[in-house]
């Protein structure tokens, strides 16, 4: 096996811009309207200094002790300006900067395909008070870094139930908004728009999959996803879609933005497995949000394998990554 002597000023792979990001880092720039070296600097420094979201409303929930970990969650602060956003930029704090373009409310998603009950379904008929859970969940991204995070939300299994999936529905495929008017990075070619995602449907109906509404008992901020989006904890981050307009119950595997951009490096599954390196870097090991070294062990399925390993059983987690 050949390997590699690592220089003194080599960067770790996870700090790399991705290829596909580099090439299209430029169109960005020119679509955003900067224009020259000065202006760009402008920029760079306008994101570095992007400050958390404004105060959102105030969710009335339930705590979920039971499907919560005990670890210290990030702050505010780190979640609201650290985020993968591209709608709204490449830059970890582009979206902070970015998303107040975003109209939130009102919302409607779309549900169809094979159910019983398909439907425009507004906000308010989806996000009940009284179905609203706060969990923390630990949160992995397929670059290294990860975070503890108290989501608010509803278990996606009683949205599916409620419109009844027929016995054709075996997956179930998730689709951002599309409005270039309001998220600049769409009208980019840095992915294919509008941004999917898929789960099986088994996977979809397990308890930990959440319709989230909410961060710290607030609503969510623009750039976490407004004004509803889906977290899949045992998956990297890429999976848990956010403003979501559309989900569709189908019978075959569906598209998925990132897997349909660099198959070779995005699978569909996508689960957390520190055995399975990115073909640009280890996931052996994680950097903490807010640290600076990757010093915490990965854990295989972000750590929720007891809940989640039996979805796999049988299943080669190399093959279907």
């Amino acid at each position: 096996m050949l390997t590699r002597t690592k220089k003194p000023w080599d960067l770790p792979y996870s700090d790399v811009t991705p290829e596909r990001v580099y090439q299209n880092r430029r169109e960005f720039l020119r679509v955003a309207g900067i224009g020259s070296l000065g202006l760009a600097a402008g920029s760079i420094l306008s994101a570095c200094e992007a400050t958390p979201a404004a105060a959102q409303g105030t969710l009335t929930y339930t705590r979920n002790a039971a499907l919560s970990v005990s670890d210290e969650p990030n702050t505010w602060e780190q979640l609201t300006t650290y985020n993968n956003y591209y709608e709204f930029g490449t830059g970890k704090s582009d979206p902070a900067a970015n998303a107040h373009t975003l109209t939130p409310k009102p919302w409607t998603v779309k549900i169809d395909g094979e159910v019983a009950k398909p439907g425009d379904y507004s906000y308010d008929d989806l996000v009940k008070p009284e179905a609203l859970e706060e969990r923390v969940y630990r949160f992995r991204c397929v670059e290294a870094w990860s975070a503890v995070i108290p989501w608010v939300g509803f278990p996606l299994a009683n949205l599916l139930k409620r419109v009844e999936p027929t016995s054709k529905a075996k997956y179930v495929a998730f689709q951002t908004l599309l409005r270039p008017s309001e998220m600049p990075g769409q009208r980019t070619s840095v992915l294919e728009w509008p941004y999917l995602e898929g789960l099986r449907l088994d996977e979809a109906m397990h308890p930990l999959a959440l319709m989230t509404v909410g961060l710290y008992g607030k609503e969510l901020p623009n750039q976490n996803g407004a004004p509803i989006r889906l977290i899949v904890p045992w998956k990297y981050g890429f999976k848990s879609i956010k403003s979501i307009v559309r989900i569709s119950l189908v019978e075959k595997q569906p598209p998925t933005a990132w897997n349909t951009a660099t198959p070779s490096e995005y699978g569909f599954y996508s689960n957390v497995n520190p055995t399975v390196d990115h073909p640009r870097w280890s996931q052996a090991r994680e950097r903490p949000l807010g640290g600076f070294l990757k010093n915490k062990p990965t854990l295989m399925f972000n750590g929720y394998g007891d809940q989640v390993a039996s979805l796999y059983a049988g299943m080669d987690l190399r093959k279907y990554y």
